[in-house]
């Protein structure tokens, strides 16, 4: 890693797992609070399993507590819904890892955004956070339109593998953006924005997270 002299030194780096049985391993009631509270996680997720509502709950009260309105998050449940009818599609013809599911995504987002879903993020500026939860309602339709005519269509014409699955979507992601130049026509403006939802903006120099929401 770069340090504040210019130079580049060898540096033992962990993920947020990793981090996590570190803090597991430490033997001071210093890490109590963290390992209790990591404690009450795994048992919350074990009772979400017997009772998946909770958990549709637990999304819902979180993107409250982001500031995100009632119709909002009426919306993102059903796009949810409607992005596992995709993978399910999939899955049936011959599509069945998440690689794969990206891939399509991918071909999806290209053809109407001109950017896959990472480099979509990275124009938004954004890390970990969604892509779909920082987009605006006219980006989250044209999402819907590539993905819902994907699925109806690989659903109708039972394409199989990744092969044939890349033709549907990208015919499909073209859909939606006919659907974009047509808007855009109307409006006299792009619709592809940098914005995102709750204004994050990171600030690389101390590698902090910035957010305007008060």
């Amino acid at each position: 890693m770069k340090t504040k002299n210019g130079k580049y030194y060898n540096t033992d780096v962990v993920d947020i797992e990793g981090m996590f049985r570190i803090i597991e391993s430490i033997p001071s009631k210093n890490a109590e609070p963290i390992k209790g509270w990591l404690a009450k996680l795994g048992s919350e997720r074990i009772d979400e399993v017997f009772d998946p509502s909770i958990a549709v709950q637990r999304a819902i009260d979180t993107y409250r507590a982001k500031g995100y309105d009632e119709e909002w998050i009426i919306k993102k449940i059903k796009g949810i819904q409607d992005r596992k009818k995709l993978t399910e599609v999939w899955k049936d013809n011959g599509v069945d890892s998440n690689l794969e599911y990206a891939i399509l995504t991918n071909d999806i987002y290209r053809e109407w955004s001109g950017m896959t879903a990472k480099e979509y993020k990275e124009f938004k500026g954004l890390r970990k956070e969604s892509l779909r939860d920082n987009m605006s309602d006219i980006e989250v339709l044209l999402a819907d339109i590539g993905e819902i005519t994907t699925r109806e269509l690989a659903n109708k014409h039972k394409p199989y593998g990744l092969s044939e699955n890349r033709k549907i979507a990208k015919a499909e992601g073209e859909v939606a953006n006919n659907t974009r130049k047509d808007i855009e026509e109307k409006l006299g403006e792009n619709v592809i924005s940098k914005d995102n939802k709750l204004n994050y903006q990171y600030i690389d120099d101390n590698k902090k997270l910035e957010s305007t929401v008060s």
